[in-house]
């Protein structure tokens, strides 16, 4: 394995330019100054220009690929830009990284190797052995296998509470010991809604970092550290990619120490995201508002039918004014997000009959895409959880509303429930 200087100290590469604005931020319609510009732009303006500078030698509006692996120095220590080894910092995972903390309203982002990586690289860099942390009882499957089976055996300890009983999280919360609250808002596959603001006031009086996986709502519908978060963390897979050809990862973080703690930590473990996934990832951020206003409506329309259809007994979308947490969703998301579950009426045969059915919601895993896709997390993505407090119920059925004609996504449900 190569190894450079910064193996044993912080890693190079130039510091995101994007800043936040503790002042000034205050919703999710106001966003932080883009690098090079003294006016405060809005999402998709960020979206597609922060960290994305035309290149300074051919005048490119898009961010080249530097796929590369290390860099020539002018002399010992002389390095161009602060780069060295594509490990440590590379010019296209910064551009991104610098884009991902300026639409979060972040000081850093941290790209890396898909989502599980990102939370890997978070959990080793805030919690030792004996310490402690508070997941949700509906915890997406892979989040929940990393406590249960990774870090149980090096010695951290975790709690399964439900995150709409703040009552039950103060509980749950062990002072001098919790180091993290987890959270997922909208959760997976259970649309759950969680009041962030409430939870931060939570997280901070026990000393703990709030922790918010912000895939389901991304960074266009939700902004998790202007209502008091530490640590934002991304499957970059999922929306933000947007077209189910990259795996990644990202964490976001509003406090610029512990994004270096998390830089040095990045940089020791190695699971980056590579320079062609970085590129497309970026390439994925700069529609990302059109996607998601298309993707909310097409699930708005799922989401009502569905609750009128016989074969359906409940259906779990934040959207809906019936839902647990639509009034928090109401306070804390420009809107409600593409994805959509639900329980069908006839059992858990059922829902997988009706799951191989479909024609145009494809089945298979992931979620996010242009595409929709749909899934029986019983049996799929949260078969992990089996058997443990955050098991998923067998009639579950979740889908990933996509961009497609809405008329023709309802059609293909309305026909697969017969």
């Amino acid at each position: 394995m190569t190894e450079s200087k910064h193996d044993a100290d912080q890693p190079a590469g130039r510091e995101n330019r994007a800043r936040r604005d503790h002042g000034e931020r205050s919703g999710h319609d106001t966003y932080g100054e883009h690098a090079g510009h003294d006016e405060r732009l809005g999402f998709s303006s960020l979206a597609i220009h922060a960290g994305q500078e035309p290149d300074p030698l051919t005048g490119a509006v898009v961010p080249p690929i530097y796929q590369v692996s290390t860099y020539k120095q002018d002399g010992v220590g002389g390095l161009r830009g602060g780069y060295e080894y594509s490990r440590s910092a590379n010019p296209t995972r910064t551009a991104l990284e610098e884009c991902l903390a300026a639409i979060e309203g972040g000081t850093r982002g941290l790209a890396f190797a898909s989502g599980l990586a990102a939370e890997d690289c978070l959990l080793r860099t805030v919690v030792a052995p004996g310490d402690h942390v508070v997941i949700p009882n509906d915890a997406y499957g892979g989040t929940y296998r990393l406590f249960s089976k990774v870090y149980e055996r090096w010695g951290v300890q975790w709690t399964a509470v439900d995150l709409g009983d703040l009552d039950a999280v103060r509980a749950a919360v062990q002072p001098g010991r919790t180091r993290a609250v987890w959270v997922e808002t909208p959760s997976n596959p259970l649309l759950g809604v969680s009041d962030i603001a409430a939870l931060a006031g939570i997280a901070r009086e026990a000393g703990a970092l709030l922790v918010v996986d912000n895939t389901f709502a991304t960074p266009y519908l939700q902004q998790p550290l202007a209502l008091g978060a530490d640590v934002v963390v991304h499957s970059t897979t999922k929306y933000i990619g947007g077209h189910s050809d990259v795996v990644g990862g990202a964490l976001v973080v509003a406090d610029a120490g512990l994004g270096e703690r998390l830089a040095f930590h990045q940089n020791s473990l190695g699971a980056v995201a590579g320079p062609f996934d970085a590129w497309l990832t970026l390439r994925g951020i700069k529609t990302l508002a059109v996607r998601m206003d298309r993707h909310c409506q097409n699930a708005a329309a799922v989401a009502e039918m569905l609750a009128a259809h016989p074969k359906v007994s409940e259906v779990r979308y934040p959207g809906l004014p019936g839902h647990q947490g639509h009034e928090i969703a109401v306070k804390q998301m420009r809107a409600f997000g593409g994805m959509v579950s639900f329980r069908h009426a006839d059992g858990e045969e059922a829902a997988v009959e009706m799951c191989g059915r479909t024609r145009l919601f494809t089945l298979g895993e992931s979620l996010g895409g242009v595409e929709s896709l749909i899934e029986h997390p019983g049996r799929m993505t949260h078969m992990s959880a089996a058997g443990s407090p955050l098991e998923v119920p067998a009639d579950l059925v979740r889908l990933s509303v996509g961009i497609e004609d809405r008329a023709d996504l309802l059609a293909d449900l309305a026909r697969a429930l017969g």
